[in-house]
């Protein structure tokens, strides 16, 4: 059975308590930070900045900065996760502002898929361009009580359009949950919204990737942080800046 399927047929219940409980609480380090000497500022090319910069990486990643940061940050996040949204309420402007910036710590952010609404989110995030992804993704964690409350009061209606057909459920979904107004108002249209929404095979690789990603590094809870490829486990900004700082970025 792919990820997708079993998405579709689990209990509404069952993937919003997944959420909750595979949110990480408490800090907790899989391993010590990597150590490193102060690293001195990179330019960026001429007429651009660092914190503007966006790539997709081969694992469905959406890279912030300088893609060659001698200090890399990678962060597995569900964005129905309370503290992952603590984590970006706290901890991205100052990492953007003091490190992304300097072009000395590049910033990657992956999904990992905690429900079908989960699901929704990741691919609405991914919709537009490429630079839309980490700014609405920010939008729907500081707004994350107001994004879920409609699936929480529309439990009924959110079972019946999962049991639709692959092409028509998610964009169902959507529209029961008030997804739609909210990424309209955010400058995702409607009609470009339902077109990602009815493409099963794009929700497919969204959830075969946070199901195989997560297996192989041993991500269990979000938010989990990665400095330089080694696992440094669920971290909330006042614990991660201190391992930046050790890892050289100044």
């Amino acid at each position: 059975m792919t990820s997708l399927r079993q998405i579709a047929l689990a209990t509404l219940a069952a993937p919003l308590a997944l959420g909750l409980a595979a949110c990480g609480s408490e800090p907790a380090a899989e391993g010590e930070a990597p150590a490193g000497d102060p690293v001195a500022p990179v330019e960026a090319p001429a007429g651009t900045e660092w914190v503007d910069m966006v790539q997709v990486t081969e694992q469905d990643g959406y890279l912030l900065g300088n893609p060659d940061a001698p200090i890399k940050l990678l962060e597995y996040a569900s964005l129905t996760c309370p503290h992952c949204a603590t984590f970006a309420q706290q901890g991205m402007e100052p990492l953007k502002e003091k490190y992304i910036s300097t072009g000395v710590v590049s910033y990657e952010l992956r999904n990992q898929i905690h429900g079908p609404h989960d699901l929704v989110l990741a691919r609405l995030v991914r919709c537009g361009a490429k630079e839309a992804y980490h700014p609405l993704s920010e939008q729907v964690w500081a707004n994350l009580q107001a994004v879920l409350q409609p699936v929480f009061d529309n439990q009924d209606a959110v079972q019946q359009a999962m049991s639709l057909p692959p092409e028509q459920r998610f964009v169902a979904f959507a529209d029961v949950a008030g997804f739609y107004d909210f990424f309209a108002a955010r400058g995702l249209s409607r009609d470009q919204a339902r077109q990602c929404l009815s493409d099963p095979k794009a929700m497919e690789t969204i959830a075969t990737n946070s199901e195989t990603q997560s297996e192989e590094l041993n991500v269990t809870g979000t938010p989990t942080f990665f400095i330089n490829g080694r696992n440094v486990g669920t971290q909330s900004w006042p614990t991660l800046e201190p391992m930046l700082q050790a890892a050289g970025a100044r």
